[in-house]
């Protein structure tokens, strides 16, 4: 049976071993994480914490409602045995009426056929098997990643694999983010949050890159968990993206990851500049599924529009 727990009553250490082994475990899904992003979250529980789905709420105007937080990319059904596609349909059957207006992401494994009052729309991201040598991983390059990472080289363009959290947001506000108005401050610092909690449970890969005279030029966040490495964040300054710093940067995570049982995730991108990105790498696109279910008046429907508008900007945005 699955029963809807409010905050207050999650057993969060049952909550976290159930994500642990899960087959579709996921960083996003830990209650560490949950409580940055969407603090008060609830969940949807079957049996002991035989499987579990988050539930990231507010209330605006009176009104309750399921939406999507900054930060995480998938979340859905949480199992530690096989997930079929009825699965995913009792769940969502089961959040409770309360909640008036969901806007929510499910993960690669959630299956899902039409379901009566829920609008499904595919997302996307893009996967690289890490297990081959670098040799040929590097094969698959295309000749604008080739370009780039020999233009980096010519302009003397280092990697290391340490960092700062705080240098690699600050580049991303300069840059990218003057031009989006769906960050906060309180986004940026719950990001500060995130990137340093997971560095303290081993769970966080930091990647810099600089020019010949030690200057920053460019940043990324990895988080890993259940044999995936995930690109949550980067931070590209002016000089950077001249220089072609974010293809050093990937391309030297790959030569270090090469031959390991790791699948990377970009984390995205419906943009077609983005995805042409990604895949230059040689990656494969790999779709998630977004749902909605809408029981609102016409009037606040029109204000959720409004956000979800801003969400894909922040979606668009990370580069």
């Amino acid at each position: 049976m699955i029963r809807y727990l409010p905050h207050s009553q999650i057993d969060f250490d049952r909550w976290d071993a159930c994500i642990e082994r899960s087959v579709n475990g996921m960083f996003y899904a830990y209650s560490w994480y949950l409580n940055l992003v969407a603090p008060g979250w609830d969940a949807l529980v079957e049996g002991d914490y035989a499987k579990v789905m988050p539930l990231p709420n507010r209330k605006k105007l009176g009104i309750s409602y399921v939406f999507h937080p900054h930060f995480v990319q998938q979340l859905g059904v949480f199992s530690a045995g096989k997930m079929g596609v009825g699965v995913t349909e009792e769940f969502i059957k089961a959040i409770p009426q309360s909640f008036r207006f969901v806007d929510y992401p499910l993960n690669t494994y959630s299956q899902l056929k039409n379901t009566e009052g829920v609008l499904i729309k595919p997302g996307k991201t893009h996967h690289l098997d890490l297990i081959e040598p670098y040799e040929q991983i590097l094969a698959r390059y295309s000749e604008n990643t080739r370009r780039n990472l020999a233009k980096a080289r010519k302009n003397a363009i280092y990697v290391t694999h340490t960092g700062r959290p705080e240098e690699i947001i600050q580049a991303f506000r300069q840059n990218r983010g003057r031009s989006l108005t769906s960050f906060s401050n309180q986004d940026y610092e719950c990001l500060n949050r995130l990137i340093y909690a997971g560095m303290q449970r081993g769970r966080v890969s930091l990647l810099s890159a600089y020019n010949a005279m030690n200057s920053f030029c460019a940043g990324m966040v990895i988080f890993r968990s259940h044999r995936k490495a995930v690109l949550l964040f980067t931070g590209n300054t002016a000089e950077g993206l001249k220089t072609g710093a974010m293809f050093a940067l990937i391309d030297a995570f790959f030569k270090k990851e090469s031959g390991t049982e790791l699948v990377f995730d970009f984390e995205g991108s419906s943009d077609p500049q983005l995805a042409r990105f990604y895949k230059g790498f040689g990656s494969k696109e790999c779709v998630f599924l977004q749902i909605q279910l809408n029981r609102l008046p016409s009037l606040i429907l029109t204000f959720l529009k409004a956000y979800q508008h801003c969400r894909q900007i922040y979606r668009r945005g990370l580069f």
